[in-house]
């Protein structure tokens, strides 16, 4: 197992100007993460082969890998032009993971306003194609593209699973979110025992849970039920956070494991007490 951090964890650094994408490399390091995951937010790596460079090789001289590079996609789209044109902007993408070095890449696939089961096998076999695809494009460079348990429309394990083994590919696989399944409001150690099997990154994320009728006011937003939920420092929400790790480190999986802080708290100090929550909980269990 390799922990390190989503650079999406210190976004609020990034978007100030307070770090730049290369000074975060360099503070997870300084943390002893063992890797970084790049999510291009708070800076722009498309068209800026240089600094894809730049990040690689700092994250080279400071030991530690560019593990998993994440982006957006949609491809629920009104057309077959527009359905073509996004399959090409996500392969330029894979094109980027490769020049930032890695082996891994996640996809969102797509987002609707109906998050029905009954659209989501309508849209199936599009988003298996599209998704298909791509991962054969990716398999030039040796990369494993996957989908997030993200955005409601494919969050909860079952649809991860029945697009994972739809598409049917060996580097098609899932960014394993353990927070994420909370948002469609499935129990985070249930979902992770259904999908650990197909993971290829592992995120830990945590969050607070508040029940429908309790509504916290502001910093919380809603789950597909309508329950609350607000980011939290890894290891003091409601996630069962021990138990979900028992679960992963039981299952033999020892690839990358990202945290991903969401929380209020100021996101140095909530993403170092987080790494140093998730280790140790990771070491006892």
């Amino acid at each position: 197992m390799k922990l390190g951090v989503s650079s999406y964890s210190l976004v609020n650094e990034l978007e100030s100007g307070e770090m730049d994408i290369l000074g975060v490399v360099d503070w997870i390091a300084d943390q002893g993460g063992e890797h970084i995951e790049i999510v291009p937010i708070g800076f722009e790596l498309t068209g800026n082969p240089d600094l894809a460079d730049a990040i690689r090789e700092k994250a080279k001289s400071r030991n530690i890998d560019v593990s998993n590079y994440a982006i957006g996609a949609n491809f629920e789209t009104d057309s077959q032009e527009a359905f073509e044109l996004e399959i090409k902007r996500v392969m330029g993408e894979v094109d980027v993971a490769a020049r930032l070095g890695v082996t891994r890449m996640r996809h969102d696939v797509a987002s609707s306003s109906d998050t029905s089961i009954g659209n989501f096998h309508r849209q199936l076999d599009r988003l298996t194609e599209a998704c298909g695809r791509i991962a054969d494009y990716a398999a030039q460079y040796g990369i494993v593209t996957s989908v997030e348990n993200h955005g409601y429309f494919i969050q909860a394990s079952d649809r991860v699973q029945a697009l994972i083994q739809r598409v049917n590919r060996t580097n098609f696989r899932t960014t394993l979110d353990v927070g994420n399944f909370m948002c469609v409001d499935e129990n985070s150690v249930v979902a992770v025992k259904n999908n650990i099997a197909y993971a290829s990154v592992v995120h830990v994320k945590d969050f607070y849970w508040r029940p429908s009728y309790q509504n916290p006011g502001e910093g919380w937003f809603q789950t597909a039920s309508g329950n609350y939920l607000r980011g939290a420092i890894a290891g003091h929400g409601d996630i069962d956070m021990r138990e979900v790790l028992r679960v992963v480190k039981a299952s033999g999986y020892d690839g990358y494991i990202s945290l991903e802080f969401e929380g209020l708290e100021e996101c140095k100090r909530g993403t170092r007490i987080g790494l140093d929550n998730v280790r140790r909980l990771w070491n006892e269990s």
